[in-house]
């Protein structure tokens, strides 16, 4: 099988020859290539270089056009720093009331000097590099999470209980961006988008169903009806959630390394859903030999049998991790035998 073939196959929950490898890469892809963290954010094309550097080295199976968080928040008029050495970020809030809302407008996500564009680019590379061989991945941040980038996450917080209203009219205008976006990066050629709304890992039961599902459900809606598949990822602990993300109907579904790993095969599984994870990426993977990281992937991998599965740390690799237990990582489901 190739890795596309494996990854769509363990999707549907058809046979495959081995779990597919599917780790989050960013500062690992960006920091072996040699390039600065803000070229790897600002260059897509050196972004699709990192990532197919790392698919030349290693058996991932995946790979996905990820740096940072505020695309759209750039987009829609946002001061941004961008440092050498860490990810970008908005100098200060750009909506912190319903007047700052109304003087946004709707950015469109192909102009040539876009944030958004920039990334479509980055998908096109990899997709024209290896999208025949390896599932390629765009990425969104679910609108959320965008409001989280927008006003920043404590300011939203406090909206979430002071202004709900304007919450939710936030909320319903980022959808429609984040829709626009996922789209563009389908028609770079991504089959599937990567979607995080990592926020929401910090929120209740209650609040995530009121101010995070429904537009989640908003976005799965329009990356299927436009062809494309969608992998949600909330890092976090996201145990109080489980039961509520799996309704959001994404195709796909990260579980941190916080989340009891039985109790996610229980719920993915229960429901027929295809999930990966749960690593510790630093623990785990960064601080780990090789011997100790490829006990804890067969260890997923034997809990994991009988479900739609996919090995991968609970989030991000770290870049520092050595590449000896990275490739260790990558070769413990060519241990198990048969299908999962």
């Amino acid at each position: 099988m190739t890795s596309k073939q494996r990854c769509l196959a363990a999707i549907r929950g058809e046979p495959v020859d081995r779990a597919p490898v599917f780790p989050l890469l960013m500062f690992f892809a960006q920091q072996r290539l040699g390039i600065t963290y803000r070229e790897f954010v600002t260059n897509g094309r050196a972004m699709a270089d990192a990532q197919l550097l790392v698919r030349q080295r290693f058996p991932v199976d995946a790979i996905t056009a990820c740096s940072d968080a505020f695309r759209i928040t750039a987009d829609l008029g946002a001061e941004m720093v961008f440092p050498d050495d860490k990810p970008p970020y908005a100098a200060q809030p750009l909506v912190q009331s319903e007047a700052d809302l109304r003087k946004l407008g709707r950015p469109d996500p192909t102009a040539a000097r876009s944030r958004m564009a920039d990334r479509a680019r980055c998908v096109r590379g990899m997709v024209e590099a290896a999208g025949d061989d390896c599932l390629v991945l765009g990425w969104v941040d679910m609108p959320f999470a965008e409001a989280c980038s927008v006003c920043g996450v404590t300011e939203f917080m406090v909206m979430l209980c002071d202004e709900p209203a304007l919450a939710h009219k936030l909320l319903d205008f980022l959808t429609e961006i984040v829709s626009d976006f996922a789209k563009v990066q389908l028609a770079a050629g991504a089959p599937m988008i990567g979607a995080g709304d990592a926020a929401a890992s910090l929120v209740s039961p209650d609040q995530y169903r009121e101010f995070a599902l429904p537009y989640e459900r908003r976005v799965v809606e329009a990356v299927h009806q436009a062809g494309g598949l969608v992998k949600l990822h909330i890092c976090g602990n996201t145990s109080h959630l489980l039961e509520d993300m799996v309704t959001c109907g994404a195709d796909l579904f990260n579980v941190d390394h916080l989340v009891d790993f039985d109790r996610a095969c229980a719920v993915y599984g229960g429901q027929q859903r295809c999930f990966k994870g749960n690593i510790d990426p630093v623990a785990g993977v960064l601080q780990a030999t090789p011997e100790a990281c490829e006990r804890l992937c067969l260890n997923r991998l034997r809990r994991a049998a009988g479900r739609r599965y996919m090995l991968s740390a609970g989030c991000e690799v770290p870049g520092e991790t050595p590449d000896d237990v990275f490739r260790a990582f990558c070769e413990a489901p060519q241990k198990v035998a048969g299908t999962v």
